[in-house]
């Protein structure tokens, strides 16, 4: 059986689908459909790309993490105006809304697009027509969480907040940093700079890296949730802090394979993160380039002995809704479950005729 194609009784499918989601762990950019990457491309008139949905698949079969960032970086380039982002945002909601995602805390990284010279507007602009749009049409609500790439340093962070900060959009909620695994401890004045505007710590850590970047990411970034965060079990005392403190990892499965920070050949942490009573919350990263989405990797938990319904609960449980939110989602999850549980029983026999 392949890790990215588990076979699922169709009841299970069927519970999967009907399941209310969110996902708190997507990024905009990753999620460029390759249609829609090679329609910006000839309108943009960028080069260099590959020049059919075939090719586009095969340049998302990557080498390793940093062979992953460079193919990123080369697809945001057909991002020029207002009308592609929010061409990105509505793409993206669309599929998330499909799979019955009801909310999500979708990752953008904006120094990407103001380092290329696009104008803030243009982006953020982009971002709130698209996700207006979406709102009005599948009922799907997004937030955004600001990221930057570490590995270009604590400046382009700096700059990535006072971007956020001018432009004063209520749907940013959050700040992150993602990119290569660098040290996180560097960043934490622009990450106290964040919190104290009222954004939500939500950092890369531990995964193509070991527990140290995690430790920082808690005691120098002040983390609310880790993004991925698998590393933690390299060391029992941060597992301990995990399970203690319930603070949320947002785990990535067929991400982690599709980079190499989990091989292909070894089972994924995600069942013994699970099992060592760790917030764990499911997610799928940069959906089209790694040739999943969230109901797929729903699909690939129970393929590791997982059950669906825990990890949607865990999902809406770690997110930033209100509490009256969760509680509603809740309900619901619990309602579907409930639905399945009848609809799986036996029809009862009729009573014979008495002789």
């Amino acid at each position: 059986m392949s890790v990215f194609e588990p076979v699922v009784p169709a009841s299970v499918d069927e519970l999967i689908a009907a399941l209310p989601k969110v996902e708190l762990h997507v990024h905009l950019e990753g999620s460029m459909q390759p249609a829609l990457l090679l329609e910006l491309a000839a309108k943009n008139s960028v080069m260099g790309l590959p020049a059919s949905l075939e090719a586009v698949r095969e340049w998302y079969e990557f080498r390793d993490f940093p062979h992953f960032i460079d193919v990123y970086l080369a697809a945001v380039q057909t991002l020029r105006d207002m009308e592609d982002f929010a061409l990105l945002v509505e793409s993206t909601a669309a599929a998330l809304a499909a799979q019955n995602v009801r909310y999500a805390e979708v990752i953008v990284t904006p120094w990407l697009h103001l380092d290329r010279g696009i104008p803030a507007e243009h982006l953020f602009g982009g971002l709130e027509r698209g996700r207006q749009a979406a709102e009005r049409q599948w009922g799907i609500r997004l937030r955004w969480l600001a990221d930057f790439p570490g590995h270009y340093g604590a400046a382009c962070g700096e700059q990535t907040l006072d971007a956020v900060l001018e432009t004063g959009l209520d749907s940013v909620i959050g700040f992150n940093v993602g990119g290569i695994e660098v040290d996180r401890d560097p960043f934490a004045a622009v990450f106290g700079r964040a919190r104290a505007a009222g954004l939500h710590s939500v950092p890369h850590a531990g995964e193509t890296h070991g527990p140290d970047r995690i430790w920082s990411a808690i005691h120098r970034l002040g983390a609310e949730r880790i993004g991925h965060g698998i590393r933690c079990l390299d060391a029992p005392a941060l597992v301990d802090y995990l399970r203690d403190t319930q603070l949320p990892l947002d785990v990535c499965p067929t991400s982690n394979w599709r980079t190499g920070a989990v091989p292909r050949d070894r089972p994924h942490p995600l069942p013994a993160l699970l099992d060592a009573g760790l917030m764990v919350t499911l997610n799928s990263d940069d959906p089209p380039m790694f040739g999943t989405d969230l109901t797929n990797e729903y699909r690939v938990a129970y393929g590791l002995g997982l059950t669906p319904a825990d990890l949607a609960r865990n999902g809406v449980r770690a997110s930033f809704l209100i509490q009256e939110e969760k509680m509603a989602l809740i309900a619901e999850i619990d309602e579907v479950c409930k639905s399945s549980l009848r609809s799986a029983r036996p029809a009862a026999r009729p009573h014979e005729p008495q002789g």
